[in-house]
């Protein structure tokens, strides 16, 4: 994945201010096919789908004449969703308490996978409780970094029934 034109970014960013929202990334994908330009959309109550549609042909208007005319590229409008990755500090900080799973390019404490609780985020590194040890993992060593979506367990429909016969 490539990063956009500060230009572009300047000027999605802006489109979206307007808005109430945040410009979250911005980034070419694409295999082997047309490239993708990914606008990764998000606000202080999240983005619904419906306003990410109208979001979506906003972002058309301002690419339309521009190295990443429409025409030339796929455009996908998006929200970071419930696993996100983390590429820029701003990433890290927002999720601060969050579960994690860091990939390093070297190895730090003898693994080069991290998985564990985010404690915090600076400018250059962030922390992660590891099986209550912190671990400290600077920026410029990580490969790949995401949100994990822990899935809470609900109790299986009746079971509350059954305990409260015995």
């Amino acid at each position: 994945m490539a990063d956009v034109a500060p230009d572009i970014w300047d000027r999605i960013e802006d489109y979206l201010g307007a808005e109430g929202l945040e410009l979250d990334d911005l980034l070419i994908a694409g295999g082997s096919g047309a490239p993708t330009l990914r606008v990764v959309i998000d606000g202080p109550d999240g983005v619904n789908i419906d306003h990410l549609a109208d979001l979506s042909r906003g972002v058309e208007r301002l690419l339309t004449d521009t190295a990443y005319d429409p025409s030339l590229y796929g455009l996908e409008v998006t929200s970071p969703g419930l696993e996100r990755s983390l590429r820029r500090p701003q990433h890290w900080a927002k999720s601060v308490g969050r579960r994690v799973t860091v990939k390093t390019q070297q190895p730090i404490d003898d693994d080069r996978r991290h998985i564990g609780t985010l404690l915090s985020a600076g400018a250059d590194e962030a922390v992660v409780d590891i099986d209550g040890t912190e671990r400290t993992i600077p920026y410029e060593l990580v490969t790949s970094a995401k949100t994990v979506f822990v899935w809470e367990k609900s109790p299986k429909p009746g079971a509350r029934a059954k305990e409260q016969q015995r």
